[in-house]
């Protein structure tokens, strides 16, 4: 029976093995799905698609700079645990090595590492480790000089957070406003990068809050106009007082040490997954109710 790119599709995205064992699996099946999969299970090739379901919102971010471009790639684990694992921690290091010569994540998951794509060597390490993982996101960007900084780092170049700074200007003075950015998260670099839907959503919300206090429209008008200031301040980097030096925006700051921040590129482990939390004493009352 001839084996089509659907059937190996399938039967990877039932078992998570990797593309050639999927495809050696229907072959020796000829072309049964159900026999295939128990072919994989024999060979201990199908112990990732147990771990699949579950939710992985810890792991690493690792950067890289070469030159003047830089990748920042989250891989994540179910535990805190395999993040400080050597192995899963080589992975991500090679990754990340990977991630300088492509520019996304569906290229970098397609991309060779060492005669396996980066998807199935992520692929083997979860049935060797077992836990489910993701390769979730990586970003890159280039400049006159990038500088990269880890905070809560667990091996060189690789940690909770992970950020780079493109910047025309002293690397030092960039690897502080990188450690600024981690600390503050900022949502847009300034002004005119903030989502205009964002900024609308914030105004109205102002706008509820004042008109709660029962003043009048013109003194609303004034309170908004202090209060969508503030907003835009906080939340844009280069109108954020910087950490380093609170007397001083980003902006200031940048001017006083002869430099120019052109962009920054952050990730932290997990961010914007959501962990459903088990409820065992709930769980185990309704196991004494059947």
């Amino acid at each position: 029976m001839a084996i089509t790119a659907a059937m190996v599709k399938e039967l990877r995205d039932t078992t998570g093995a990797g593309m050639m064992d999927a495809k050696k699996a229907l072959t020796e099946a000829d072309g049964d799905m159900d026999a295939a999969v128990d072919w994989l299970r024999t060979k201990g090739l199908a112990k990732a698609a147990k771990k699949s379901g579950r939710t992985a919102a810890e792991g690493l971010v690792a950067v890289k700079v070469e030159g003047g471009r830089g990748v920042a790639v989250e891989i994540n684990s179910e535990t805190d645990f395999v993040a400080k694992n050597s192995d899963f921690q080589k992975m991500v290091s090679s990754i990340a090595d990977a991630a300088v010569k492509v520019d996304d994540v569906e290229t970098l998951k397609a991309a060779d590492l060492g005669g396996k794509t980066v998807e199935d060597t992520v692929t083997d390490k979860i049935a060797t480790i077992g836990e489910n993982m993701t390769l979730r996101r990586m970003a890159s960007i280039e400049g006159a000089s990038v500088v990269s900084y880890v905070h809560n780092a667990a091996a060189e170049g690789m940690g909770k957070i992970g950020v780079l700074v493109a910047l025309n200007g002293d690397e030092a003075f960039g690897r502080q406003i990188a450690m600024h950015i981690a600390a503050t998260n900022p949502v847009a670099f300034d002004e005119a990068s903030l989502d205009p839907a964002v900024v609308e959503k914030e105004k109205q919300v102002q706008m509820d809050i004042a008109r709660e206090s029962g003043k009048p429209e013109q003194v609303i008008e004034k309170m908004i106009e202090g209060r969508m200031k503030k907003f835009m301040a906080e939340s844009t980097l280069m109108g954020q007082a910087f950490v380093m030096n609170p007397d001083l925006t980003v902006e200031a700051a940048a001017k006083e040490a002869g430099a120019e921040i052109t962009g920054y590129v952050r990730l932290e482990v997990g961010e914007g997954i959501a962990v459903e939390k088990e409820d065992f004493a709930a769980e185990v009352a309704k196991m004494g109710q059947s």
